[in-house]
């Protein structure tokens, strides 16, 4: 009989150690260690191999096979995957609690009528599956639900339906009989991770993974969880607002620089073709405080309302906060206006919101931030006919972005009359755009241009 011993395996990262640590010498989390119980297997002191196992082959003799991407119904989703789900492909799908992950995987099962798909839930009984298909208003009768937590019992299921995609929703929720500890541990998400990436590589089963994420916004489980699935998507957003984005953090058969942007309603997900039309208010008329800038996120450009309010510090200390847009820079950009271009915001409250909920970590949105403060400081409205796309530098610089002709033509089709642009961005037709293009190599050019 194999002996039992226990070890301690920090939760956040995977780390494991014989006794009980209090802070993790890995990560510095406290707290995280949590005992697990593992049977030590007696091995011999002879290593045997064996010749009967895959054999090294040479690229000639390797056989090329072009399997074709399974297209699901929402485009979006196809887009972030980079043209469908790859057949024998391991797809990991993260979020906050509330998001619309089983939402989103729900939905792009019922709506796959054409292909044989096993729904597994762990967290949700039958009935309440049930319910939330009735609010998605679509059906589905290649789709076969199931509700269970052992991991056997999954895959001996799905040997028998031999699906063509298997959605599992957690897979924090699974266990296996073979690990005697809890379900959620880092050795029962480790183990029941390669079980299903086994399954998945042997029968060709695409299979999307749902899992949960720690406060700080990392996956749960360990590390080497994401080092074994082939795709990771995130799905972001504000519960408070009804847009969300699903990112790319790796995939293995397309781009990571795509993303896609949904709607969440009462019935479902809804796709956002053009989340331009969306993203910009339309009562931003003679009002100041707002400016709109063309932003790259991923592959697709869009332009979105950068909105801020100035005014006098009430208490000693002002006050700086953002809604979508860091902190951290935005504090940068306050002390270029103070030390540059002389503007004395040093006892001004400054709030920034990014319209619409979202989160933009594109540089290029610095241009229009500056001056979203500065049409609020002075109180002068920006034409809302006119864009920005530049980043600023300490010096006061206006520096070059990438993709210039895609942010121009983006503001074009919308019907934007004037574009700012860093002057040093020249690699590209100027005559083929009907915009207005100006050019500016510093910030207080554009202030000039602007206020004049």
């Amino acid at each position: 009989m194999s002996p039992i011993k226990s070890i301690y395996t920090c939760q956040n990262c995977g780390t494991q150690s014989p006794k009980w640590l209090g802070k993790c010498p890995s990560c510095n989390e406290w707290n995280t260690f949590v005992e697990e119980v593992v049977s030590k297997k007696q091995v011999s002191g002879k290593l045997s191999a064996q010749i009967a196992g895959n054999q090294p082959l040479t690229l000639d003799k390797i056989e090329t096979v072009h399997n074709k991407r399974i297209s699901v119904k929402i485009e979006e989703f196809n887009r972030v995957l980079g043209g469908g789900i790859v057949p024998g492909s391991l797809i990991l799908l993260g979020g906050d609690p509330g998001i619309g992950k089983s939402t989103l995987a729900l939905q792009l099962a019922l709506e796959l009528s054409d292909r044989k798909i096993l729904y597994t839930s762990g967290e949700e009984s039958l009935q309440q599956i049930k319910l939330r298909a009735e609010r998605l208003k679509t059906v589905n009768n290649n789709c076969l639900f199931l509700s269970e937590t052992s991991l056997e019992n999954i895959i001996a299921q799905t040997e028998q339906v031999q699906p063509e995609i298997l959605i599992i929703d957690s897979i924090q929720t699974l266990s296996t009989e073979t690990i005697e500890s809890s379900p959620g541990s880092v050795s029962q998400v480790r183990e029941c991770t390669s079980v299903i990436l086994k399954l998945a590589k042997k029968t060709g089963t695409a299979v999307i993974l749902i899992g949960h994420i720690t406060k700080e916004g990392s996956l749960a489980g360990p590390k080497v969880l994401e080092h074994m699935v082939d795709v990771v998507l995130q799905f972001e957003g504000d519960t408070n607002y009804m847009y969300r984005i699903l990112r790319s953090n790796k995939n293995r058969f397309g781009s990571t620089s795509e993303l896609g942007i949904f709607e969440m309603g009462s019935d479902g997900l809804r796709e956002i073709i053009n989340p331009s039309e969306l993203l910009i208010s339309k009562m931003s008329d003679n009002v100041s405080g707002t400016a709109i800038a063309s932003a790259i996120e991923g592959a697709r450009p869009f332009l979105i309302e950068i909105q801020s309010l100035v005014s006098s510090a009430v208490y000693g200390t002002p006050q700086r906060s953002t809604t979508g847009f860091d902190l951290r820079r935005l504090n940068m950009l306050l002390a270029v206006l103070e030390k540059r271009a002389g503007f004395k915001l040093i006892q001004k409250d400054v709030f920034l919101n990014i319209a619409g909920g979202l989160r933009i970590s594109d540089p290029a949105t610095d241009l229009s931030v500056i001056s979203a403060i500065l049409s609020s400081n002075l109180d002068v409205p920006i034409n809302h006919k006119w864009c920005f796309a530049g980043e600023v530098g300490l010096t006061g610089e206006i520096r070059a972005v990438n993709r210039m002709e895609q942010r121009i033509a983006e503001a074009e089709k919308l019907g934007f009359s004037r574009i700012f642009i860093p002057a040093h961005n020249k690699s590209f037709d100027h005559a083929k755009f009907k915009i207005e293009i100006v050019k500016a190599a510093r910030v207080e050019e554009v202030f000039r241009k602007i206020f004049s």
